[in-house]
């Protein structure tokens, strides 16, 4: 008996084998299905009256290019970066009364399509203001400080601020007061989704920061 049935076993086992390798195929190009920008400018310009989630223009500016010192320039910020920071605004490691009510009604598809959105925008330069701390901030840039055992800024976000994709974040150009506020809220414990800049951020004075971030400002 068991031979007379063992080719149909074995069809239905190749059958029931075909079917579930589709399946795979399907859910796995599903999951990598790339990301839209053209729809990210929309929802970025515009807005989405009927989900609640007001147009990010509002706050960061035309294409990315924010002139509200408060919020970060976004234009040409590394794509998996942006994305991973709305994200995270969704968890307590970094909550914020603002953000995290927008990226918790974001879908995962919108965050990725603003994010290609604005990593393909031209950023606008910044400028350093403050020439008394030009020196201090470069060298904790380039060199960081030896007695305190804060590694050079440049090692992560390279020597020109534009970060490395996927992984540090584009900085050259960024508002002096959004980067002072970042780097004090990871050393207040008020930002906790970086471990590495929680524990960097703990050993710089406030004059320090002020220092780098409006050295950073200015890098092109």
């Amino acid at each position: 008996m068991n031979r007379a049935f063992s080719p149909l076993l074995h069809t239905v086992f190749v059958a029931l084998l075909a079917v579930s390798t589709l399946a795979s195929a399907a859910e796995e190009k599903k999951a990598v299905a790339k990301a839209d920008p053209a729809k990210g400018e929309t929802l970025y310009t515009n807005g989405d009256n009927a989900r609640n989630i007001v147009a990010c223009v509002s706050c960061h500016g035309a294409a990315g290019n924010s002139t509200i010192t408060q919020n970060p320039r976004l234009a040409g910020q590394h794509e998996a970066y942006i994305a991973k920071q709305l994200m995270n605004f969704r968890t307590p490691e970094r909550n914020n009364p603002v953000m995290s009510p927008l990226a918790k009604a974001l879908s995962d598809e919108d965050i990725k399509n603003v994010a290609a959105y604005l990593a393909t925008q031209a950023p606008k330069p910044g400028a350093a203001k403050n020439k008394d701390t030009i020196d201090l901030g470069k060298q904790i840039w380039r060199g960081g400080i030896a007695a305190k055992n804060v590694p050079a800024c440049a090692g992560c976000h390279s020597p020109n601020g534009a970060g490395i994709p996927a992984q540090y974040p584009r900085l050259a150009g960024q508002h002096q007061d959004y980067t002072v506020a970042q780097l004090t809220n990871f050393r207040g414990g008020g930002r906790a989704n970086s471990p590495q800049m929680v524990t960097i951020a703990e050993r710089l004075s406030d004059k320090e920061i002020k220092a780098v971030a409006d050295y950073i400002a200015g890098l092109k």
